[in-house]
């Protein structure tokens, strides 16, 4: 029975995944690299020697049992962009190099993004996206996009940047905020807690550039706020009910440039309870359930199955 491994090195999570196209399941293995307290990220060097101290346990888990791996796909870059490059992808791309020359099998690479966005489709059964176009948002620490998703046959599918933030991305605004009100990193569920105790009705009120979304001016707001003595769970509610709005104002310019196309949902800060209903109950929209949210390897799992041929 055909099975087929996936790998994944973000600059914060170690993910293994395998997909068996017979059965339409994935079995995904991942790890959070730590992170030392009051710390607002990583290093590049740092995350290259933790995924590599952390992919052989990772993947001996995900392919525990799995008899038989056909090929081995990698997220070797963080976009479908020339120039996009990270060094804590290269841990990856040489443990299923070396895992593709020991079984004779083909490797394939792809984006990180796109292994977002086949994960997102994977987990709400809606993979026939694929087959035409739709507009896919990838919000999480590394990125803040809006892409133009369309079928190609080498590709899959084709990303084609068509929005996204002109200096933070929502999801380091998050942590940033967080590590400030004294969270630990990363500050995603936690700040979504904290939020939950605030009953503020502070407006806000995006503007965008170009269609592109700003971060670093909520980032100095948020300081001044806790400077002044504003409660931590205002702060908190303050900063995702502004990447609310944002986001649906990003959403709003885009129908309007490219028509009313399917809308997909994805990426780590998508798994915000708050940020997804406020947008839900603005359009009809996809979100990936909240474990394919987070960065794993699911969907380049999903993705090495298609490239392929196998039907799913």
């Amino acid at each position: 029975m055909p099975k087929y491994l996936g790998i994944d090195t973000s600059n914060y999570t170690t993910s293994a995944a395998v997909y068996d196209s017979d059965v339409n399941a994935v079995k995904n293995i991942g790890k959070l690299l730590p992170v030392a307290a009051g710390a607002k990220g990583l290093r590049q060097s740092d995350a290259v020697f933790l995924h590599t101290k952390a992919l052989p346990d990772i993947v001996g888990e995900a392919i525990k049992d799995v008899d038989n791996i056909s090929a081995v796909g990698v997220s070797s870059s963080p976009r479908d962009m020339e120039n996009s490059y990270m060094p804590c992808f290269l841990s990856g791309v040489a443990v299923a190099s070396g895992i593709s020359s020991a079984l004779k099998c083909p490797q394939h690479h792809f984006s990180h993004q796109r292994g977002h966005i086949a994960a997102a489709l994977f987990s709400v059964n809606r993979l026939d996206l694929f087959k035409k176009p739709f507009i896919a948002f990838h919000v999480s620490g590394g990125t803040t996009d809006a892409v133009l998703a369309v079928p190609n046959e080498e590709l899959i599918v084709e990303c084609r940047q068509i929005a996204s933030t002109t200096d933070l991305n929502a999801g380091q605004l998050i942590d940033r905020v967080g590590v400030m009100l004294g969270l630990k990193f990363p500050a995603g569920p936690q700040l979504e807690e904290l939020a939950a105790e605030s009953h503020s009705d502070i407006k806000v009120k995006p503007t965008l550039k170009d269609g592109c979304c700003c971060f670093s001016g909520v980032e100095n707001q948020c300081k001044k706020m806790f400077d002044s003595g504003v409660a931590p769970s205002d702060i908190a509610k303050y900063t995702l009910d502004y990447i609310a709005v944002a986001l649906e104002k990003m959403t709003d310019n885009l129908i309007l440039n490219h028509g009313d196309l399917p809308l997909v949902f994805a990426g780590g800060v998508m798994s915000n309870k708050m940020i997804k209903n406020h947008l839900s109950n603005k359009f009809n929209c996809l979100f990936a359930q909240p474990q394919f949210s987070r960065d794993n390897a699911a969907g380049i799992a999903v993705l090495t199955a298609l490239k392929e041929g196998a039907v799913l």
